[in-house]
């Protein structure tokens, strides 16, 4: 599971990420990123870890296939979390075909989308 430091929760900053990041997209996800940006809700100058967050909507399924795929996407972003710099805030959103997909296919799209993002690829 992603630990609680790592989790994304303020609606302000999904916005941030959403709005102000670089984004990739795959067949099942799109991942946005915002590189770096501090927390202002933090004090001190200390820069804060990175968090992700995640968006899952109807559109994906019912409540069961939802959660499994919010399910899916922490586990798989517990083991990406330290390919980021600190302060980093990413938003990974699922696309409607992401109910259907297996983790094997979640992982891919989840790591080409990285690789993008981080890898300095063009948008």
């Amino acid at each position: 599971m992603l630990p609680t430091e790592n989790r994304l929760r303020r609606r302000e900053d999904f916005a941030t990420a959403v709005r102000r990041g670089r984004r990739a997209g795959r067949p099942h996800l799109v991942v946005h990123f915002r590189s770096g940006a501090t927390d202002p809700h933090a004090p001190g100058e200390s820069a804060s870890p990175t968090r992700a967050g995640f968006v899952v909507s109807k559109a994906v399924g019912g409540a069961v296939v939802r959660n499994k795929v919010k399910r899916r996407l922490r586990h798989l972003m517990r083991d990406r979390v330290d390919l980021f710099p600190p302060g980093s805030l990413v938003v990974v959103r699922a696309l409607p075909g992401a109910g259907d997909a297996d983790h094997a296919q979640l992982a891919r799209d989840l790591d080409a989308a990285l690789e993008r993002l981080l890898g300095g690829g063009a948008r």
